[in-house]
């Protein structure tokens, strides 16, 4: 395994031989670690992501699913999502995370292009990724979606098109369709490959967006389209600035002390063995902190102007604990250059804003 030349993510290459039972009794540790802080809390949803999780043996998978519902009131339906990569899974693993508890795929397939594939380094080919899509639905998989990223090396309008309209002809319930941006610290930052000009760009992102609202995917946020009902829950919970506890290495959490009190944040030491070491103790921690006003503000911004829907007053303060006058100026003069537009109470990024999000969200920053 090796890691992508794109990938910012806290991912690793396997060594040869890895003790997965040890990684998943360090998890173990971790949670029951940090119980305390969601006492009383019922669990909405459950994301097993980062890297490369589907290399796991759903045996462990089904160990902390398990430890999860003995430890923490579940709710009725709770969501439960795998991330999966299409060089890593085959028709028995399918099988075996769907009996694990898996009820939600989300899977990297990032192109159906093998030259595109091939130019982000991915173990996988076009082939490959069908085959992904077919194997779990035959698993029984009713809830699925696909990763597929635009703005690849020297892909043309006509390429990216032809990606999106594969998606859409599978019909997933989900398409998760993103600009491949250079993210630093990665290989791409030291060797930028030849990137489709702006134009282009947005030539290609405006034709796929007209291609998903035709076949009935509703974007609901920047990157994001469902069909009908079928909204990942568990990220709309980040993106309306929810509530989320993160185990395992390199994993961040957010944590209301109550409604209208402070937010901590918390993460993980990033490297698996530091982690697997320390589990179960501070030293696990490589910060601990609690939100200032304007971390606040600028965080809660970022989260919901990302969504079609927006915010309303309400939610920032029951959020944030802060006063909706704390940002009436800031939202009036988004208001006045036409980024956010509102009913009174309702504020919704207009298609000026959703394209200039950076600039929309500067505004915040004081």
């Amino acid at each position: 395994m090796r890691k992508c030349p794109y990938c910012d993510f806290n991912s690793h290459p396997l060594p040869p031989v890895y003790d997965y039972a040890a990684y998943v009794d360090a998890l173990l540790a971790d949670l029951r670690f940090e119980l305390g802080s969601i006492q009383g809390r019922t669990l909405e949803t459950i994301f097993i992501g980062g890297g490369t999780p589907s290399l796991f043996p759903a045996n462990q998978v089904k160990r902390v699913l398990d430890a999860v519902s003995d430890l923490v009131p579940c709710a009725k339906g709770v969501e439960v999502t795998l991330e999966a990569n299409p060089g890593t899974l085959e028709g028995g693993r399918y099988a075996g995370y769907r009996e694990a508890g898996i009820n939600r795929l989300s899977i990297g397939v990032q192109s159906f292009n093998d030259r595109a594939l091939q130019r982000l380094g991915r173990i996988h080919g076009a082939d490959m990724a069908l085959r992904a899509f077919f194997l779990a639905r035959e698993a029984g998989f009713e809830n699925i979606n696909l990763d597929l990223m635009f703005g690849l090396p020297m892909q043309t309008v006509d390429e990216a098109g032809l990606d999106l309209e594969t998606a859409i002809t599978l019909a997933p319930e989900h398409i998760s369709y993103y600009q491949l941006t250079i993210e630093p610290n990665t290989r791409f930052a030291v060797a930028p490959p030849p990137l489709p000009e702006e134009g282009r760009l947005w030539n290609i992102q405006t034709r796929g967006q007209k291609m998903l609202a035709r076949a009935g995917y509703h974007r609901y946020e920047v990157s994001a389209y469902a069909s009908s009902r079928r909204r990942c829950r568990h990220n709309l919970n980040y993106w309306e600035f929810g509530d989320y506890l993160g185990i395992g290495a390199g994993a961040h959490s957010k944590v209301s002390d109550t409604p209208g009190q402070r937010v901590r944040r918390c993460s993980r030491i990033a490297s698996p063995a530091a982690f697997t070491a320390a589990a179960g103790t501070r030293d696990a921690l490589s910060s601990d902190y609690h939100l200032s006003e304007t971390d606040l503000i600028i965080e809660f911004m970022m989260n919901l102007l990302r969504l079609s829907t927006g915010f309303t007053e309400d939610l920032f303060q029951n959020r944030t604990g802060l006063p909706y006058a704390r940002v009436k100026p800031m939202l009036s003069e988004a208001l006045r250059r036409g980024l956010l537009h509102s009913d009174g109470t309702q504020y919704r990024p207009t298609a000026l804003g959703h394209r200039y999000l950076n600039d929309l969200l500067v505004l915040f920053l004081d």
